[in-house]
């Protein structure tokens, strides 16, 4: 199926939401709020998550929501408002002007360059034979081919990960009572 034989519906909702992960991957890195910045980084995996269902890909859409815009995101709202990074008018979100056009700049870059990489040809070992995704669902679901070697090749890598996120907490909490303590003396 070429582009121009897809439905209205399902490209119009390609664009428009990778429109809005892009606009909200820039808020991302723009803000000085750590809050709103991890609130524009929701938007973007929320995004994502919604490229995915739309490709397709349900249970990495449904994994996307779950894991990175929903476990990881709570984790790091929670250690940014443990630390209290300061009072809200320091973080004021107004920067120069420069700065908004660089960032505008460095976006229509990337832009450009992703409408660049649509034009070109992947490479012939690149492309998959007709029918081979539904080949491999019908033979062993669409799950398997994921959760497999998530849960057989990459356990340690995945554990390592939460132990890592719970460190991040602990020591959250720490900074968190030093500064309590600092402030009570």
């Amino acid at each position: 199926m070429t582009h121009n034989e897809l439905p209205l519906f399902y490209v119009f909702h390609v664009y428009f939401f990778g429109l809005v992960a892009m606009i909200s991957a820039v808020c991302f890195v723009t803000r000085r709020s750590p809050v709103a910045a991890a609130l524009w980084l929701v938007n973007t995996m929320f995004c994502l998550a919604a490229l995915y269902v739309l490709l397709d890909a349900q249970f990495i859409g449904v994994m996307q929501v779950l894991v990175y815009a929903g476990a990881i995101m709570v984790v790091f709202l929670f250690v940014i408002m443990l630390l209290n990074l300061g009072h809200p008018s320091e973080l004021d979100d107004a920067r120069g002007i420069w700065w908004k056009l660089a960032a505008g700049g460095i976006g229509l870059a990337m832009l450009s360059q992703v409408l660049v990489l649509t034009k070109a040809r992947l490479p012939e070992s690149l492309v998959l034979p007709e029918g081979a995704i539904a080949e491999q669902i019908a033979k062993s679901g669409a799950i398997a081919p994921l959760a497999g070697p998530l849960f057989r090749d990459y356990l340690l890598a995945f554990e390592v990960t939460s132990v890592l996120l719970l460190a991040a907490i602990v020591g959250a909490v720490v900074l968190g009572k030093r500064k309590e303590r600092g402030h009570a003396a």
